[in-house]
């Protein structure tokens, strides 16, 4: 049996039930790991710690972990993760909710300043976006701009379109949803009903009913039994009546080795018994809480080995590659799944337009005669038995016509054995036109989907470039290979050591001019404040841009622990850190490309305004005289160094493209910040043979450290 690698709908249902009785625990913190892996540490006053592990990728769960076994935290905190404890820490939890019957998981949070939720997206790509209190996106993992939803920074939250929720159904619509389908019972189910083949299934089985049974040979008494096992079942879900279970069945081609237990590996995991996976023999295990259920079910499923030689996980030291390696193939199975459903929904809809046009007569007639009904205030009902009995008389349009659906205001016509939904005040062409849209769109979607398979593709190669490493005798490098010189093509390097010292500034934006003096500026009010009475020394520069909206940058003459001595600073690194000033102000946000700065002495920089004026926080008045730099290029580079640590830094081009072993030059432009940086980031990937040394060292949250607020796009070089 396949493993379960995502929550269903049900389970979902069971969870947020659980996680509700958990609200007004406090968040101390919030954690970001591979891109994907969301860790939020909690404390509930009567339980204690709490630890919510949410993954949206591969696998898409969330649950309550032990706390002994949540992952250790990340060495440096991702920009995300920070946003996260900015708006989250101290906050209450305030609610847990699932919209409709989606695999969506809305975990909401409250503070005096602010409130915030996040929304987990367990279906396709999966997401994670977070909302303020309007449900505008502060954030999200990836953007999504869809023709039905978009979820960008900026922009409020689209919920996916509504779908058949059986939580709130009733019997009479179970029954007309389950008729108005034209498959079996347990399709049915599964698709027009959304519970999945598994709870489809499920169902089936609980009411006695045979499962591909065509819903045209059932009737009442089949689907009455089957709502009535639904009843009970969701019943059980609003009132929390659970008794979980973890599945597990025996390893294929296991040794057996007489009286040793034959390993076993986990299938599924379920809020309640399963009576399909009772039938099939698989061994359940019981637990107190479906979080519970959850927690051990995932951690096997992530750590446990099925033992030695090709199908283990390899001994306590080594990397588990074949896991690895296995996820990744499975995942571009799936994708290569999307993909060609992608092609068929594509070409179904171009087939579609183009059956309109094959038969434009008779099309216009049913549109008109509908049109002319709906203007005559026919109702919906009298033309659809107005075409029954056209139908009846061999009228060849009203034989065509399939289903009037007054509830949509449209008319569904058989063509070709392809069945298309009309809209009939649109007329031909214009439904034409709607159909040739959606097959674009459908085909877009299959472009990403072409991309994303790529980026997999790329990631399995690594994984096996690595097993091909680690299962070299000589992995020891020679005294030769070990004395890197600048000679060294790191780019074709299959592995690249990687030198780290974080310096006491890499909390700002900063960067190294050209003479390699140390320019740092603020990224937001508090910093400002900070560089002027912490860190502006007596003999270093004060730059600022002309433009309202600008970070204080300051050039150091000298380190923070060094004396402040008079240093001849050259014009070159002054205008490299003027450019600097420009770059990160908005400027770059008014998408103009030149600005003007102005250098100063730090005497010349104070926080007591002018009579009857104001000083915001982070603002300063400056007297005095003012040496001007003025249509300053509004350009940045963000590029990968080695040696001697190894880092992203960005900055202006000149001084950044002399430290680095590639870069990117980035201007104004249309695309986003975290759109831009992860642009950049595939492009690093795509350059370095060690894609490994790059996901480590230049994420895309690390290059978005370095991109201007506002947007970019990359510049051709």
């Amino acid at each position: 049996m396949e493993q379960k690698r995502a929550l269903t709908s049900v389970d979902c249902a069971a969870l947020v039930r659980e996680l509700r009785s958990y609200r007004g625990a406090k968040l101390d913190k919030a954690y970001l790991y591979e891109d994907d892996l969301v860790r939020l540490k909690l404390r509930d006053f009567d339980v204690g710690r709490l630890e919510l592990l949410a993954e949206v990728r591969d696998p898409k769960r969330i649950h309550l972990a032990d706390p002994e076994r949540v992952p250790d935290a990340p060495g440096r905190p991702p920009n995300f993760a920070m946003m996260l404890r900015n708006r989250l820490s101290g906050a209450d939890l305030a609610d847990v909710r699932q919209f409709e019957f989606d695999r969506i998981i809305s975990v909401e949070f409250e503070r005096e300043d602010a409130n915030t939720t996040l929304v987990f997206e367990l279906f396709g790509d999966g997401n994670v976006a977070v909302l303020d209190a309007e449900r505008e996106v502060v954030s999200s993992l990836d953007t999504v701009r869809l023709k039905s939803r978009t979820v960008a920074p900026g922009s409020t939250y689209g919920f996916p379109d509504s779908r058949f929720d059986p939580l709130e159904t009733t019997r009479d619509a179970f029954a007309r949803r389950m008729e108005s389908s034209d498959t079996d019972l347990v399709r049915t189910l599964a698709t027009q009903l959304n519970f999945g083949g598994l709870w489809g299934e499920e169902l089936c089985a609980r009411a006695g009913v045979e499962k591909v049974l065509d819903i045209a040979e059932a009737d009442r008494e089949q689907y009455d039994a089957l709502f009535d096992a639904w009843d009970r079942l969701r019943g059980r879900i609003k009132e929390g009546d659970f008794d979980p279970r973890v599945y597990t069945e025996a390893v294929e081609d296991a040794a057996d080795d007489g009286d040793e237990e034959v390993p076993r590996r986990v299938v599924d995991v379920t809020p309640v018994p399963m009576a399909e996976h009772e039938a099939a023999d698989l061994h359940a295990e019981a637990f107190d809480s479906f979080n519970d259920a959850l927690a051990a079910y995932f951690h096997r499923l992530t750590h446990e080995s099925v033992g030695e030689g090709e199908g283990g996980g390899g001994g306590r030291d080594r990397p588990d590659f074949e896991s690895e390696i296995a996820k990744h193939e499975r995942i571009i199975e799936q994708q290569e799944g999307a993909i060609g459903k992608f092609e068929e929904q594509a070409e179904r809809e171009r087939e579609k337009a183009e059956l309109l046009y094959a038969n434009y007569d008779l099309v216009d007639e049913v549109l008109s005669t509908v049109r002319e009904a709906r203007e005559a205030d026919r109702s919906w009902e009298e033309i659809e038995a107005r075409f029954a009995e056209g139908a009846e008389q061999g009228i060849t349009a009203a034989e065509a016509v399939v289903d009037v659906n007054g509830a949509e205001g449209t008319v569904t016509l058989e063509l070709d054995d392809h069945r298309v939904e009309l809209e009939p005040d649109a007329g031909v062409e214009r439904n034409a036109d709607r159909l040739y849209t959606e097959a674009k769109r459908v085909a877009e979607k299959r472009a990403g989907a072409l991309a994303a398979i790529e980026d997999t593709r790329e990631d399995l190669a690594e994984v096996k470039r690595r097993r091909e490493e680690w299962s070299t005798d000589d992995d020891e490098p020679s005294e030769e290979e070990a004395e890197e010189t600048s000679d060294t093509d790191w780019l074709d390097r299959s592995s690249i050591p990687i030198r780290s010292d974080e310096g006491w500034f890499e909390r700002f934006r900063w960067f190294r001019t050209s003479d390699d003096f140390l320019v740092i500026g603020g990224r937001n009010a508090d910093q400002n404040e900070e560089l002027v009475k912490k860190y502006m020394d007596n003999s270093d520069l004060f730059f600022h841009t002309q433009a309202h909206g600008g970070p204080v940058t300051v050039l150091k003459a000298t380190g923070p622990s060094e004396a402040a001595t008079d240093v001849d600073i050259p014009d070159r690194s002054k205008r490299e850190a003027a450019q600097f000033a420009v770059a990160y102000s908005s400027v770059w946000k008014d998408g103009r490309y030149a600005g003007d700065a102005y250098m100063v002495d730090p005497d010349q920089v104070s926080k007591t305004p002018e009579s009857g004026e104001y000083l915001e926080k982070g603002g300063f008045a400056v007297r005095g005289d003012r040496t001007y730099f003025e249509d300053v290029e509004t350009e940045v580079a963000v590029g990968i160094q080695v040696e001697p640590e190894s880092r992203v830094v960005g900055g202006p081009p000149e001084p950044i493209e002399e430290r680095t072993v590639t870069s990117v030059r980035l201007e104004p432009g249309r695309y986003a910040q975290n759109d831009i940086a992860k642009m950049v980031y595939r492009e690093f990937r795509e350059r370095f043979t060690d894609q490994s040394f790059v996901r480590k060292v230049a994420s895309a949250d690390r290059v978005q450290e370095f991109c201007p607020p506002g947007g970019s796009t990359m510049v051709d070089q």
